[in-house]
């Protein structure tokens, strides 16, 4: 899978997620919960889907804050299928913040 251009990235993030902010190779987000709980189901809930696209996601947890980083190590930089997660995760956190 080739990389993104930086133009397409950012494109794409204003345009379909723009909350994710672009940083060299690698798109981020992080998300904020009300309790350890909330974001520990949230980061296994985004495993799964991680798992069938079996492309995963760097990230980490502190208490009720999960940090969401998405680049492809193969591609060297962004993908479609970083935007297909980062897809996934904005739909699963809008789910934990109803």
């Amino acid at each position: 899978m080739k990389a993104l251009t930086k133009q397409e990235v950012e494109l794409f993030l204003t345009d379909n997620l723009s909350d994710w902010s672009f940083d060299e190779n690698t798109i981020t987000r992080d998300f904020k919960f009300k309790t350890f709980v909330e974001a520990f189901s949230f980061m296994t809930a985004i495993a799964l889907e991680a798992e069938k696209l079996n492309h995963h996601p760097d990230w980490s947890n502190s208490y009720n804050k999960v940090s969401v980083a998405l680049t492809n190590h193969e591609a060297k930089g962004v993908t479609q299928l970083d935007f297909e997660l980062a897809t996934k995760v904005d739909r699963t956190f809008r789910k934990y913040s109803k």
